[in-house]
């Protein structure tokens, strides 16, 4: 099979006009989901009727569109380098599925059964250590390409990454979710979270692997197809997300306007843990004397969430307008802010970290 150079596909993850404001454009959205839930709250109820299996079709198409172009970039040619340079992949794995779903849960648990008891209710509470569980358990597969073509990191071993990370959360994935809720007291629909996982890990996937396929097939030497064909579906996927958040604060319009706080409450397990993240990867990595350009996308990598998967099983999990699914949702408003002024931390600690690193 013919490859494409990293290069290639990380230059389509380049930070255009929507990523470059996505955070604005995520704010916005929100704005006009909750404006729109409160004036039309009988058209959300009609799409929210629009489900199958527990799975809502509407957000189902929409995520669909976030997750496909994303996963045309995975490379499966690439785990052929799993073995040249196991430093980074081996920070990479166990942080994001040894340590990351776990600190979330336990980070969840405090502020939500502790910490915060008094300002929400048992119920609710259980809810939005689900939705935290849920974000904690999804890694990220697709942003990862942004993040590291920000800090220059090596495009081939992000590639390995990625790759190597969405196999394992195949595998992985709803077993993790599925302990961490039992964990929690919260009853586990193993039916509809295993489902979630084939709909929008494995098929999206594998349609991915087989477009690429045809791809380069088609593109014969021209190196450039699939960066090309991914920068051309990239505005589909930023519209996909942002009407997804549309829509799910649309159903959560009530909840919002009622209890504007609540927003800041989940935002603050959040932060912590993503920040607590990417310095322990990024301090082991540096401890480990492991090369920015891979140490760098490393910790980012283990910082960053699938938020595309974490809002879909959330949904099917535990339904639209649950507070498990708001707490999912609150992950992409705090996401780009934080991962933008990591990646500036990791920019201008640059110098330093090369200077000890060395394989």
């Amino acid at each position: 099979m013919a490859t494409v150079p990293a290069r290639e596909e990380l230059r389509a993850a380049r930070l255009g006009l929507f990523e470059k404001w996505l955070s604005v454009w995520v704010a916005l959205a929100i704005v006009a989901g909750v404006f729109l839930g409160i004036v039309s709250p009988g058209l959300f109820r009609w799409l929210a009727s629009l489900e199958y299996a527990a799975v809502n079709l509407p957000v189902a198409m929409l995520i669909w569109a976030m997750i496909y172009p994303m996963m045309v970039a995975v490379d499966f040619g690439s785990l052929r380098k799993v073995g040249d340079k196991p430093k980074g992949l081996i920070l990479t794995v166990v942080v994001n599925w040894m340590v990351k779903p776990f600190t979330m849960a336990g980070l969840a648990v405090l502020f939500f059964e502790v910490l915060f008891a008094d300002l929400v209710s048992p119920a609710d509470a259980q809810q939005y250590i689900a939705g935290l569980i849920l974000l904690g358990a999804a890694p990220c597969t697709a942003m990862v390409f942004v993040w590291s073509q920000m800090t220059r990191g090596d495009p081939n071993y992000t590639l390995v990454q990625v790759s190597v990370n969405d196999i394992i959360m195949v595998f992985a994935f709803a077993p993790i979710v599925a302990f961490l809720l039992g964990v929690t007291d919260i009853t586990v629909p193993w039916e509809t979270l295993l489902l979630s996982a084939v709909l929008y890990v494995v098929i999206p996937l594998a349609l991915g692997y087989i477009t690429r396929r045809l791809l380069l097939a088609r593109a014969s030497a021209d190196a450039t197809a699939i960066g090309n064909f991914t920068a051309a579906l990239k505005p589909m996927s930023v519209m996909g997300l942002l009407a997804t958040v549309v829509l799910l604060f649309g159903f959560q319009a009530e909840v919002v306007v009622s209890r504007p706080g609540l927003i800041a409450l989940l935002a603050v397990p959040i932060i912590i843990q993503s920040y607590g993240i990417f310095l322990l990867t990024y301090a082991a990595a540096y401890a480990w004397r492991v090369p920015f350009p891979v140490a760098a996308p490393c910790a980012l990598i283990g910082t960053s969430n699938f938020f595309e998967l974490a809002v879909a099983v959330a949904i099917g999990l535990f339904g639209l307008g649950s507070g498990a699914a708001l707490a999912t949702v609150v992950g992409v408003l705090v996401e780009v802010p934080v991962m933008l002024s990591l990646v500036a931390f990791a920019n201008r600690t640059r110098g330093k970290f090369e200077a000890r690193a060395t394989f």
